[in-house]
């Protein structure tokens, strides 16, 4: 019997939450999983919170709503944990991956955490020398594929490169500023 990981992206509008999910989704199926990949937001206005969620399994998924004890919880924006509980429901062997230039060590004193396994990453930073953009979303997988081993990490990146390169035909700039910064973001992961 195989297990179904839940990922829950945490972002503002325009960061890429919705973008991120749909991508690693996509590059799963290409690793022939099954998968879910939806958004989930209210009114939809830039910096506005949102999530995104991820199921993926070697089996098909017959559960269709939001995702509310993930494995995983990704937060691109570090600004959201003071206003929501971006840990809500991540049980005790949980993944939480963080976008900030503090230190895991740092988090887990501001959070109280203990026990839980906790990742850093400045994927903004990453994305700003990489794509002179303030996205957060493609550095952002890379780390989760590093911290998660869901998937290999040369095909989920050869996956993602084909998707930006329809998306941005005339712009090979940005397909290889992101995934340079997926890349970035894979090796500069840190645990506390």
């Amino acid at each position: 019997m195989s297990k179904t990981i839940e990922i829950r992206w945490h972002g503002r509008g325009g960061q890429g939450a919705k973008t991120a999910a749909l991508l690693l989704g996509e590059a799963a199926i290409q690793d022939g999983k099954f998968v879910q990949a939806f958004p989930e937001y209210g009114p939809e206005r830039m910096g506005a919170p949102v999530q995104a969620f991820n199921r993926i399994s070697d089996e098909p998924i017959v559960m269709h709503c939001s995702v509310t004890n993930p494995q995983v919880v990704a937060v691109l924006d570090a600004g959201l944990m003071d206003a929501v509980d971006v840990t809500a429901g991540l049980g005790e062997d949980g993944i939480l991956l963080i976008n900030t230039p503090q230190s895991p060590a740092e988090i887990r004193r501001c959070l109280h955490w203990q026990g839980k396994k906790l990742y850093t990453v400045d994927a903004s930073a990453i994305a700003l020398e990489t794509v002179q953009k303030n996205v957060p979303n493609t550095p952002m997988m890379g780390a989760l594929v590093k911290v998660t081993q869901l998937m290999n990490f040369e095909n989920m990146l050869a996956d993602t490169q084909h998707k930006l390169e329809k998306k941005f035909k005339n712009r090979p700039e940005i397909v290889a500023g992101n995934v340079n910064a997926i890349r970035r973001a894979y090796e500069e992961v840190k645990l506390a």
